[in-house]
């Protein structure tokens, strides 16, 4: 009998799910998921995108199941892989976390700094709850994260529950895609990739044998559409010997991105309002059943690419590399072996299996990620306990902070702002 997986989707109304099912749907032969289930709090959103998905799924002769629900524990009950893409607060929550930071000079944006710490305590506890949940009703699924900011959510659940999580983001895909455009050009190529979830570097690339990145020469750049367009400078990418991904550039480039953002009319979050709005808009089209050219406005693309190869590599023990976030185990020397990274990894049946990078000497890498995995780390105690102190602690750490002055009044504003999503602060 042919085995019949499990697909749930958490926070299944989000506009990215079009992504997931194409990726699905481009597997059915090989990939045998026979159920798929919804769920989202936001019972509009997902009728939306569940009718986008009926008609997707019939359009391709899919001949599973597919439900939706608002009950966690319906749709986790049973699953093989769990997909989790949640926004706690909306959209309305990034924008703040997006526009007080700018208020005390700091740089909001929503997966790092203050920004992305604020989005992490809101995020904790649900995902925590849904961890747990996955303990209980499918111990042994897969529990694949999306949700922002991946690299600490995952650091949260590996640390302090028995769910096998992996975390994922589009920024790797991109990277290499644009390495294959822009350095390879098609050619077979060996990379490496060192980093933390939106703080990461591909180190190596080789062609023929031959090292690209080269000491002294090196001035290519990759850029993400989901971050302003600020140009690296070549004599800063030859002092850093790496490609590093967009988001480097709030700390190499920060006062440009600050200033940029204070000039804005309008924040990246009030951006996301309009596309996603006309993207709900058009998926309520009876004539569409296939996911719209304009889900790239949204910074989605390639999600499908990531999530769906994944469970296909852990499916089919494939052994194939991916860059996946999960603990380092060894691979990155200078981390400890119970950190969070991401980095390249072997995925088979057994999850993933880091690829060791060996020697690393690039100090300036090792610095910023020792600096930001400490940051992580008591980000994550503050968000579990509530803890005002060891939140103040995390911000002093981080690197985009670091300033009393600026992140004491701002803590406390995105704090009482947040209040009805971080009640673990207020003893509630």
């Amino acid at each position: 009998m042919e085995k019949q997986l499990k697909l749930t989707v958490i926070g299944a109304g989000s506009t990215y799910t079009p992504e997931i099912i194409e990726g699905v749907l481009a597997r059915q032969e090989t990939l045998p998921i026979k159920t798929i289930c919804f769920m989202d709090i936001d019972e509009k959103k997902m009728e939306i995108t569940g009718g986008l998905t009926k008609r997707m799924l019939a359009a391709a002769g899919y001949t599973g199941s597919f439900c939706t629900t608002t009950s966690m524990e319906q749709a986790v009950d049973g699953a093989d892989y769990v997909i989790a893409q949640i926004r706690v607060g909306g959209l309305a929550a990034r924008i703040r976390d997006e526009k007080i930071p700018l208020k005390y000079d700091l740089i909001g944006q929503e997966t790092t700094g203050i920004g992305g710490f604020m989005k992490a305590m809101r995020t904790i506890g649900p995902i925590m709850n849904l961890a747990r949940e996955i303990e209980k009703r499918c111990p042994e699924a897969w529990f694949i994260n999306f949700t922002n900011p991946s690299g600490l959510i995952a650091e949260a659940v590996l640390g302090h529950t028995k769910a096998r999580l992996l975390g994922l983001c589009n920024c790797p895909i991109n990277m290499l895609a644009d390495i294959e455009k822009t350095m390879t050009q098609g050619s077979p190529y060996e990379y490496t990739y060192v980093g933390l979830n939106h703080l990461s570097w591909i180190t190596s690339v080789i062609v023929g044998g031959k090292e690209l990145i080269r000491p002294g020469a090196f001035t290519a750049g990759t850029g993400m559409r989901n971050i302003p367009d600020i140009k690296l400078d070549p004599e800063l990418l030859r002092a850093v010997n790496a490609i590093p991904s967009s988001y480097l550039g709030y700390f190499y480039m920060r006062d440009e991105h600050l200033k940029k953002c204070q000039r804005a009319e309008k924040s990246r979050g009030e951006e996301c309002v309009e596309v996603e709005k006309a993207l709900l808009e058009s998926y309520q089209n009876p004539n569409l059943s296939q996911k719209p050219e304009e889900l790239a406005m949204r910074g989605g693309a390639l999600y499908s690419t990531a999530a769906v190869s994944l469970i296909h590599s852990i499916e089919n023990d494939t052994g194939d590399v991916q860059v996946v976030n999960t603990r380092n185990n060894g691979a990155l020397p200078f981390m400890d072996d119970s950190d969070v990274v991401e980095v390249k990894a072997v995925i088979n049946s057994a999850g993933a299996a880091p690829v060791p990078v060996g020697s690393f000497d690039n100090t300036h890498i090792v610095g910023l990620m020792r600096a930001v995995k400490a940051y992580e780390k008591l980000a994550v105690e503050a968000g579990l306990e509530g803890d005002a102190d060891k939140a103040l602690c995390a911000l002093l750490t981080h690197p985009l902070i670091g300033d009393f002055e600026k992140a004491k009044p701002a803590l406390k504003e995105m704090l009482e702002a947040n209040r009805a999503y971080v009640g673990q602060f207020f003893g509630e």
